[in-house]
C-alpha cells in the first residue's frame, strides 16, 4: 500500500513517514520546504512544491499508485494566524481544497487529516470529547475546522473517506535521534525548556502561576510524536478496512502542568533550568485536556511514551543536533 504524506518533511509528517516505512508501507512525500526539511525524509521519494498546484498533484498521482493520503501540510501558529488570516486561509483552506479535488480526479478515496483540538476553542467540558461543540477562538482553529467540514461534504458528493485526528501539544523525537523538532522560531514549550537546558536561553518564562490547577500553572496535553504517527497509521488502516469516515481526539488523559514539564526536564537533563513565573497571557485557559477513549476503543491506539520519555527523546535529538537539520 502506498501513502502520500503532505507536509511530510515537517516535524509530525517526517515521523509519520518514518513510522510508515518501518511498517513496510510505500511512501511518497510532497512538501514545499517552507517550514519542512528535506533531510528529515532522506531516502524517501520527495516532490517539492505546493499541494494546491494542480499540475504537480496530477504528476504525483499519475506517477504513483496512491492508496491513501496523510495530510499534515498547514500553517499552525496561533498567534501568527491572528496577524495573518489571509495567509492562513489561503495556505490551509484553499490549498487543501485543491488537494482534495486532485484526489477526486484521480480516484483516491482515503485521507487522514491532521486536525487540531484548537477547533474546540475554550470548551465548557474537560476532558474534551468528540461530541464537545467546536467553537474556535482563533484563525488557525477556524481554518482547520473549515477543512474538516470541507472533507465532510467532499465525502457526501465524491465518496471521499476521511478521518480527522484532533490533538494539542506534540513533543519528543524519534527514539533513534535521527529526526526531531526544528522550528524557526521555536514556540513550543518543551523545546524551549530544552534550549534553556542547553544554554541557548537564559531562563524559562512561565506565564501565570495563579491558575486554579494543582500547582497554579496551566495544564496541557502532551503526546509523543511517534505515538501520534502510530495513531495516523491505525486510522488509515481502520478507514480503508471499514470504508468509513470518522473523527477522533488524541490526548494524554490527564495532562501535565508547566511546572511538571519544567521539573521533568530538570530530572531528565540534569540541568538546573532557571525559570520565572510571569503574568498570565490573555486567552490561556487553565486546563486543556482531550479524551482519547474513543481512539483507544475503536482504533486500538495506546500511548507508549510518558512525559519523561517524551522529554528524553527530545533531549537526545537537541543534544546531537544543536543546530537542528543544519547539523
Amino acid at each position: 500500500m502506498n501513502i502520500l504524506v503532505t507536509g511530510g518533511a515537517g516535524y509530525i509528517g517526517s515521523h509519520a513517514v518514518a513510522a510508515l516505512k518501518e511498517k513496510g508501507y510505500g511512501v511518497v512525500v510532497v512538501d514545499n520546504l517552507v517550514k519542512g526539511h528535506a533531510d528529515a525524509v532522506k531516502g524517501t521519494k520527495l516532490y517539492v512544491g505546493d499541494i494546491g498546484n494542480g499540475e504537480l498533484m496530477d504528476k504525483i498521482f499519475s506517477e504513483n499508485k496512491i492508496d491513501g493520503v496523510m495530510h499534515f501540510s498547514a500553517f499552525s501558529l496561533v498567534g501568527e494566524s491572528m496577524e495573518k488570516p489571509y495567509e492562513y486561509y489561503n495556505n490551509n483552506v484553499c490549498q487543501s481544497m485543491n488537494l482534495f479535488y486532485s484526489m477526486v480526479k484521480h480516484d483516491v478515496k482515503n485521507i487522514v487529516f491532521s486536525s487540531t483540538a484548537a477547533t474546540f476553542g475554550e470548551p465548557d467540558e474537560i476532558p474534551i470529547s468528540e461530541t464537545t461543540p467546536q467553537n474556535p477562538i482563533n484563525t488557525y482553529g477556524e481554518t482547520k475546522l473549515a477543512m474538516e467540514k470541507m472533507l465532510k461534504w467532499f465525502g457526501v458528493a465524491y465518496g471521499i473517506n476521511s478521518i480527522c485526528l484532533r490533538y494539542f501539544n506534540v513533543a519528543g523525537a524519534h527514539p533513534s535521534g535521527d529526526i526531531g523538532e526544528d522550528h524557526r522560531p521555536e514556540t513550543h514549550l518543551i523545546p524551549i525548556v530544552l534550549q534553556v537546558a542547553a544554554g541557548k536561553r537564559e531562563k524559562l518564562s512561565v506565564f501565570g502561576g495563579d491558575y486554579p490547577t494543582k500547582d497554579g500553572t496551566c495544564v496541557r496535553d502532551y503526546i509523543h510524536v511517534s505515538d501520534l504517527a502510530q495513531a495516523h497509521i491505525l486510522a488509515m488502516e481502520y478507514m480503508i478496512k471499514n470504508n468509513c469516515s470518522d473523527s477522533f481526539n488524541l490526548g494524554s488523559g490527564g495532562g501535565y502542568s508547566n511546572l511538571e514539564i519544567l521539573n521533568a526536564a530538570r530530572e531528565v537533563t540534569g540541568k538546573p533550568i532557571p525559570a520565572s513565573i510571569n503574568e498570565r497571557r490573555p486567552g490561556d485557559p487553565p486546563v486543556l485536556i482531550a479524551s482519547s477513549e474513543k481512539a483507544e476503543r475503536v482504533l486500538g491506539w495506546k500511548r507508549e511514551y510518558g512525559i519523561k520519555e517524551i522529554i528524553a527523546t527530545a533531549w537526545k535529538w537537541h543534544s546531537t543536533h544543536p543546530q537542528g537539520y543544519r547539523d
